[in-house]
């Protein structure tokens, strides 16, 4: 390690190691601030390593309300098309399920056996079964663009609770 390095110009002692650092580039694509290299007298870093960059603040703030893939951050309104504003935003919400409501069919069966030992079998025909298929559309407009999404309902009680948040979105659109 006492030898002059023999890659460096001019063989004087006083000149031995590694090399300067490279001058400074232009930023590349995707490397906005260069990282110096580790342990040089100028560079950004303490005792060799890298500085943490700053935390940075999450942009629009926290969720106000989120609708499918529809969400209200702040002043605006996130879709996976882009950003809208969020004033004077327009909301519509449709209906696109439906209920059926069907004797299951354990309920016949228990009603032909019990028929034929007494007449109280008849009362298990009035058991009923309801399923809900389908979906709630919800379409955003907002400055001239239009994002929709689907919504799948899960029962009865899916469309007034879309409603309830839609309602509440339009309240934020109004303000």
């Amino acid at each position: 390690m006492t030898e002059p390095n023999p890659y460096e110009s001019g063989a004087d002692k006083a000149n031995w190691g590694p090399g300067h650092p490279p001058a400074a580039q232009p930023p590349g694509y995707g490397y906005p601030n260069p990282t110096p290299a580790y342990g040089y007298p100028n560079s950004k870093s303490a005792y060799g390593y890298p500085q943490q960059p700053a935390a940075s603040a999450p942009v629009g703030g926290a969720s106000t309300l989120a609708i499918g893939d529809i969400t209200v951050m702040g002043e605006q309104i996130v879709t996976p098309a882009g950003t809208l504003p969020l004033r004077g935003a327009v909301w519509n919400a449709t209906d696109m399920s439906h209920t059926e409501e069907k004797i299951p069919t354990v309920a016949i069966v228990l009603a032909v056996i019990f028929f034929i030992f007494c007449l109280l079998g008849l009362f298990f025909l009035l058991m009923k079964e309801k399923k809900t298929t389908g979906f709630i559309q919800v379409t955003v407009t907002s400055a001239g663009r239009h994002h929709s999404t689907m919504i799948p309902a899960l029962g009865p009680h899916t469309f007034p609770a879309v409603m309830g948040q839609i309602n509440y979105a339009r309240s934020l659109s109004n303000m």
